[in-house]
């Protein structure tokens, strides 16, 4: 029964968007579709926690996963429409615009629950064809076109590598169902190289989408959009590649594979982290912020730690859609700050604590390759949340704040893993890759020689070296040039400037 209802909501949102565009239908109409838009992650949410459906039905593959990514999808889909309804309010393409929203978010949403390949291609294809229509929504603007069509471009040139990767699939096993294309039977008439060259498909496939260098320019150049289609993109879109990673996860492997996966995420979280800390414009920190979450996203899947990347793709997709629809209130003020006070006791407790917090994981885990890099990066996390939150703090009253929001921050943590590990139990794959020594060497040299730089170039700021670096993060951050230029009315200003307007360039 909840499967029909879900599918029923689904199909009155895409009539409701449909009768949108009727330019006689009155603008207040939007209220309504916004309302209706909420139903079908409610219906989703009800089929998650019912775990009633995990089954073939029909062609679709309704599992606890399959749930998960629709609630989510469609949730911020839903929060998105909500926030744009005041936000975009007597813009002319108001009507297109809450069309295509939802022509995105629920095709993404039906890709995620496809069991026929051929129909998750078709609804992925439309997604991120939805996606570039709404980045050039406003079509007066130069920058926006341009700026869709690089990405675009980018875009089509994933769908059709995926397209090839499950086209040689398929072709290889007689089968276009995940349910039976996925089986070892089927898998072992793809042979170990028609594996490998799969699994190298799939890895450039996604790493377009996530944002991952050398693609991290589309997604640099949209912070010309406006700020809720920058929300939506981590509507399954930036953050797809784990759900695709994991939902191909037995086909998936071989160290080549691996190794290209975590050279190319690797570096891309150096870089992102290096975007953050040099960018002064906020929609720039938040892009690059991203770039390096999807880095460690996709590098635990290269690991095998499928479970840790889909709830690291779901939890970053909410928090940073939730920055973005807040970017508008981003504005710094000049105040005096009283400097924060530190004693190396307190960072002394930190890292003892952030140590054993990071053994007990690892002793509670059973110590599997990929855990040894989620023991050091969980330990590291805490030991920097409590010298932020405690350490840092200034006078016993900030301290004991600190510590109460530490202490709640933890007891959050343990209950959304356990929520989500009860839930997606014997859905995603746990460990199915075993990444070989030399993997887990290699993930380690990125991190250290990422902390060993950052850790010098902290304390020699008036060296050279920081000065290059400086600058060359300073560029990857910057978008193409011809994808900053400005609205039409500061064209007209730079005409009537004239030579001043060339001066200040200069």
């Amino acid at each position: 029964m909840f499967v029909t209802t879900f599918f029923f909501s689904l199909s009155i949102l895409a009539l409701s968007a449909v009768v949108l565009l009727h330019p006689r239908v009155p603008l207040h109409f939007v209220r309504i579709h916004v309302g209706v838009s909420g139903l079908p992650p409610l219906i989703a949410l009800l089929n998650l926690v019912m775990k009633s459906t995990s089954r073939i039905y029909g062609p679709w593959h309704l599992d606890p996963l399959a749930w998960l990514t629709a609630f989510f999808v469609l949730t911020i889909g839903f929060v998105v429409q909500r926030y744009s309804v005041h936000q975009l309010l007597g813009d002319r393409n108001y009507r297109q615009y809450f069309a295509l929203l939802t022509l995105t978010t629920g095709s993404a949403s039906v890709a995620w629950l496809s069991n026929d390949l051929r129909l998750l291609l078709a609804c992925w294809g439309v997604t991120l064809l939805g996606l570039t229509w709404l980045i050039r929504l406003n079509r007066d603007w130069q920058v926006a076109r341009t700026a869709a069509v690089r990405a675009g471009r980018l875009f089509a040139l994933s769908w059709l590598i995926l397209l090839i990767a499950i086209t040689w699939l398929s072709m290889a096993t007689g089968h276009w169902q995940f349910s039976l294309v996925l089986t070892k039977a089927s898998l072992a008439q793809l042979g170990s190289w028609g594996r490998t060259g799969v699994s190298l498909l799939l890895v450039t496939a996604v790493v377009i989408p996530a944002a991952q260098f050398p693609f991290q320019r589309w997604l640099l150049d949209l912070v010309v959009a406006p700020t809720p289609i920058s929300a939506v993109m981590h509507a399954g879109v930036v953050n797809a590649g784990g759900m695709i990673l994991t939902r191909f996860a037995p086909v998936f492997s071989g160290d080549l594979a691996q190794i290209v996966l975590i050279v190319l995420s690797g570096f891309s979280v150096l870089l992102g982290t290096g975007t953050i800390l040099v960018q002064v414009d906020y929609k720039r920190q938040l892009v690059g912020s991203t770039i390096a979450q999807m880095g460690f996203m996709l590098i635990q899947c290269a690991l095998g730690a499928y479970l840790a990347a889909i709830i690291h793709a779901v939890l970053h997709g909410l928090f940073k859609s939730a920055l973005f629809l807040q970017a508008g209130s981003a504005v710094h003020h000049n105040e005096q700050v009283a400097p924060k006070t530190t004693s190396q006791l307190w960072r002394m407790i930190g890292g003892i604590l952030g140590l054993l917090v990071g053994i007990g994981f690892w002793f509670i885990v059973n110590g599997k390759g990929y855990d040894m890099i989620s023991a050091l990066l969980l330990g590291w996390s805490v030991s920097f949340a409590w010298s932020h939150l405690v350490a840092m703090g200034y006078g016993r009253i900030r301290r004991f704040a600190g510590f109460f929001v530490f202490t709640g921050m933890l007891i959050v943590f343990g209950i959304v893993l356990t929520t989500f590990y009860v839930l997606l139990h014997g859905t995603v794959p746990q460990g199915g890759i075993q990444p070989h020594l030399s993997v887990i060497i290699l993930v380690l040299f990125i991190l250290l020689i990422g902390s060993v730089t950052g850790a010098w170039l902290s304390r020699h700021p008036s060296s050279t070296f920081y000065a290059i670096v400086y600058l060359w993060l300073v560029r990857f951050g910057e978008p193409h040039r011809d994808s900053v230029e400005s609205h039409p009315e500061y064209l007209q200003l730079r005409s009537t400037l004239g030579g001043e307007t060339r001066w200040m360039e200069h």
